[in-house]
């Protein structure tokens, strides 16, 4: 709705900022106007009680203009030339990786671009990147300084080196900003353990246990065995902090409005970088109310949708994914809903169907992975998803009890034979994962394992099995296939293209080996990842299958993702099978998750529009004819077809 003063006040904050409402900066002016009363509204609903509320308001229009002002002209340009859901298309394949255990640094990394090219990949999701202590890191989750790239990877002029190559050469990039919590180190906890009460109002600071003991009557602990509750005794303020996942990590209060605007301008800094989907890390978490569990609460929400609105303006090249790990109802809410549908974070991980894929693997049975679909199937048009078989984190059982039970199974004793079978406990299990965050109280944890140990590479080649080992190969690449065309962005993580097994070094480093998520985040051996170029080597095998996997995605404008996606009739419960359809275009993409030869009827073909009468398997490269209702397509054991009509 158009407010004239609202317009007015806009209008207010242009002199002397050199802005040419009618020439070069038109499309801003009009973006600013047009968002305009999104931006207050969502403002004042979070904001609008604080005594200084209008004077913050005023901040933060400043803040978008200053944003604009300051976005480099390259980045405008490329701004324009981008579709406004680019981040559908099926020609983006990422990789996700820790910079200094992928190469060392960010002056490396851009030797790399090569490596990149030749596999497919256009697309790199650099894990934290910006200053963090040793020792008190998280995996550079707590950061010390949201502007300055540790040393241990290089300079800022590095990062934007590195984007400026990629860019040259249509790449991708996205980053990390961790709005929940900063370091304990950095300025303003600094400040903040000094006694200075503005800062100490930028967390949630207490002088007693009284307001932390009504907190914690309600909110879960996230890492029970090594940081149990959610608040940690400061000695040097005499003061309660909230710290809901380390000690080291203190909680941002975002009922402070000084709070989102130091925030928002570090938005802007990494969007004026170049940074093209900005993840934004844990967002469940970045409201807390008493009475609540502080996850997921509507004001996370509503402050979503507020710094979406002011991305929209002055970056609107760049997308925002939210990292919410949760269930699968409460993740549709962060791609926003009502009239912010479609209008709150771009792009959210798959972690639901993820986890589904690692359930049907276990079980060889996909009636949990079926059960889940009617709520994945949720996502709005215009958003889209990270699809992914391993990433940096642990593998959470995150889909809910009643799926299992609808699948036939006991949720409790479901879950246990996964972690049991994962973890290597099973008796005919070949995995070799860990079970990671182990609740002593009711014994929910949590999988690590790379990709290539938990489909039992890492025991075959210890075997020196070679059948072994050429299943082992089949599973992951049969995972990965599943994931890259099931609708999204497909994200390998780093060392999963060559086939890396879990690397134990990080047992010798004590700011790790507690953590044995660790295990999955591999060093990566140069001199092995060149047997990617000779014959019979399992990284040559994995390499190429990948290789080969994203060429063909790239050629199939239908799996781009247009919620366009539907499941087949589960004529065999072990084939997981669904279609891509668009246009005349039709893509049924198959997927044996059993151990043992599997046949679908070829009726499952003939149940959505006209009749095939023959299918072209992309992966096999050959022609097969669709016979009758009583015949069958025959899959071997971890295999799959990917069959256009």
């Amino acid at each position: 709705m158009y407010q004239q003063k609202l317009h007015q006040q806009i209008n207010s904050t242009l002199p002397k900022s050199g802005i040419d409402i009618s020439g070069k900066d038109n499309s801003f002016y009009a973006r600013f106007i047009a968002n305009a009363d999104a931006i207050q509204s969502l403002y004042k609903t979070i904001y609008g009680d604080n005594e200084k509320s209008n004077e913050y308001f005023k901040q933060l229009l400043q803040t978008i203009l200053n944003a604009h002002i300051t976005r480099p002209a390259s980045l405008k340009q490329r701004d324009d030339t981008k579709d406004e859901h680019w981040f559908l298309s099926n020609q983006i394949t990422g990789m996700s990786l820790y910079v200094d255990r992928f190469c060392g640094n960010l002056q490396n990394l851009v030797d790399k671009i090569d490596y990149f090219k030749k596999l497919g990949v256009n697309f790199l999701h650099l894990m934290p990147v910006f200053e963090s202590p040793q020792g008190e890191s998280d995996g550079g989750y707590a950061v010390s300084d949201f502007r300055k790239v540790d040393e241990r990877f290089g300079s800022l002029e590095d990062l934007k080196n590195l984007q400026k190559k990629m860019s040259d050469e249509n790449m991708y990039l996205m980053i990390d900003i961790v709005l929940n919590h900063t370091s304990q180190k950095h300025e303003w906890a600094e400040k903040a353990k000094q006694g200075d009460k503005k800062y100490q109002h930028y967390y949630y600071m207490y002088d007693d246990r009284l307001v932390p003991d009504a907190f914690e009557q309600d909110m879960p602990e996230i890492f029970p065995e090594k940081a149990p509750g959610s608040f940690t005794y400061v000695h040097d303020c005499d003061k309660w902090v909230m710290t809901v996942f380390h000690d080291y990590q203190w909680d941002l209060n975002y009922t402070n409005p000084e709070v989102l605007l130091e925030m928002l301008e570090n938005i802007f800094f990494y969007a004026n970088l170049g940074v093209d989907i900005l993840r934004i890390d844990a967002p469940a978490f970045i409201w807390k109310q008493i009475g609540t569990t502080c996850q997921n609460l509507p004001q996370a929400h509503t402050l979503l949708r507020l710094i979406k609105q002011c991305v929209l303006v002055a970056a609107p090249g760049m997308a925002l994914l939210g990292e919410a790990i949760v269930a699968p109802a409460a993740i549709m809410k962060y791609f926003g809903t009502d009239e912010y549908t479609a209008k709150e974070c771009d792009v959210a991980y798959n972690a639901t169907h993820m986890a589904l894929q690692w359930d049907a693997l276990a079980t060889g049975n996909i009636k949990v992975m079926l059960a889940a679909q009617h709520e994945i199937l949720k996502k709005p048009f215009g958003t889209t998803w990270i699809s992914y078989t391993r990433c940096h984190d642990d593998i959470g059982l995150g889909y809910d009890d009643y799926m299992i039970e609808q699948a036939g199974f006991n949720a409790y004793e479901h879950r246990r034979f996964l972690k049991e079978y994962y973890s290597g406990n099973y008796y005919s299990s070949p995995s070799t994962g860990a079970l990671f965050s182990v609740n002593p109280k009711t014994q929910d944890a949590r999988i690590s394992g790379s990709l290539a140990s938990l489909c039992g590479l890492e025991k075959a080649l210890s075997e020196k099995n070679d059948h072994a080992i050429e299943i082992s190969i089949g599973k992951i690449i049969m995972m990965q296939a599943h994931s890259f065309f099931i609708g999204g962005i497909p994200m390998l993580f780093y060392g999963d293209e060559v086939g890396y097994t879990n690397d134990y070094s990080y047992l010798n480093d004590p700011g790790k080996s507690y953590d044995n998520r660790w295990m999955h985040r591999p060093i990566i051996n140069w001199e092995k990842n060149k047997n990617i170029d000779v014959e019979g080597t399992v990284e040559k095998n994995v390499f190429s299958a990948t290789q080969k996997l994203i060429s063909i995605r790239k050629k199939l404008s239908v799996v781009a993702d247009l919620k366009n996606l539907t499941w087949l009739t589960p004529h065999n419960i072990h084939v997981a099978a669904y279609l891509r359809a668009y246009d005349t275009k039709k893509l049924y993409c198959i997927f044996n998750f059993s151990e043992h030869t599997s046949y679908l009827t070829w009726y499952a073909f003939k149940e959505h529009g006209k009749s095939p009468e023959k299918l072209y398997d992309h992966w096999q490269e050959k022609n097969i004819t669709v016979g009758r209702d009583n015949e069958y397509l025959i899959l071997e054991p971890y295999g799959f077809c990917l069959l256009e009509t």
